[in-house]
């Protein structure tokens, strides 16, 4: 059995099992090669973090499929037979870029992919101003993504940030529509309290995910409670690397002579502005299509 297959087959495994997968973010060599040395199940590509850390960008949709698979490829590479679950933001574009994606991610050694639905260009789901495909747009995008695997152990996760823009039940009945489709794990980005947490665990049946931001909208929750509530995966995209960043600030604050406090990051806005979310935006708004 080769490593990726084995990779696979233990994201599978636990899946099954029952027991709670915690994936910590991953952005980098050094980072994939911290989280598998102090031993958890399984590892997450960030697409925040790669925007942000690779290339000094916010995540709002700027970075490529190709530049997202290169870098899957090296962190496949150092974790092994660790499980990869890779973000892949919107597919890249329409069914037929979905499948290219899909393709390249099963090539760079991935063990779970995960798109959603927010329309071109996407944002960090922590973000506001979301805006979504249509379901029936992204159940196509969905199917085409299953289609295109051809090892099976795969795992395609379907993500909807619908809580924001259209409220829980709303997002509650698009998992539920992309369970239906085939998907493989469920995720609804962004609840915004304890009880929207549970109702999601109540009312979404299958494996589902929850994403854990440090400062995001979602009520930072203990393993133990999320794994009480069935919950499949939680993902911690930004600790290591806010934790990185605040170590980098610091330094480099303290080498400088100047007072880091004004720089710190509280929210995931924050942090995004240290690269250049601001000004991203305003170059948005500058050349936005008038009526859209």
């Amino acid at each position: 059995m080769s490593v990726t297959h084995a990779a696979r087959r233990k994201l599978r495994r636990s899946l099954a099992s029952g027991e709670l997968v915690v994936a910590p973010g991953v952005f980098d060599g050094l980072s994939a090669s911290l989280v598998r040395r102090v031993g958890f199940d399984a590892a997450y590509m960030t697409g925040a973090g790669v925007a942000a850390s690779g290339f000094g960008l916010p995540d709002i949709g700027l970075v490529t499929q190709t530049e997202m698979t290169e870098r899957a490829r090296v962190l496949t590479g150092v974790l092994g037979d660790l499980p990869l679950i890779a973000d892949a933001d919107t597919g890249y574009g329409a069914p037929l870029n979905v499948i290219r994606t899909v393709r390249e991610y099963e090539a760079a050694g991935v063990a779970a992919i995960q798109l959603e639905d927010q329309a071109f260009p996407k944002k960090c789901g922590h973000l506001p101003d979301k805006e979504l495909v249509s379901t029936a747009e992204f159940v196509v995008k969905l199917r085409a993504a299953l289609g295109a695997r051809t090892d099976p152990d795969l795992v395609v996760i379907a993500r909807t940030d619908a809580r924001a823009p259209l409220g829980l039940d709303a997002a509650i009945e698009r998992a539920n529509t992309y369970a239906d489709a085939g998907a493989d794990v469920l995720f609804i980005e962004a609840p915004q309290s304890i009880d929207e947490i549970e109702r999601i665990a109540t009312e979404v049946p299958g494996p589902k995910l929850i994403n854990l931001v440090t400062g995001g909208l979602t009520p930072i929750e203990s393993t133990r409670r999320i794994a009480d509530l069935g919950y499949a995966i939680a993902i911690q995209p930004s600790l290591p690397l806010g934790a990185a960043a605040y170590a980098m600030l610091t330094g480099l604050a303290e080498l400088a002579g100047r007072d880091p406090a004004p720089l710190l990051p509280t929210k995931p806005a924050e942090f995004f502005d240290l690269v250049g979310l601001a000004e991203w935006s305003e170059l948005g708004d500058r050349h936005r299509i008038e009526g859209v």
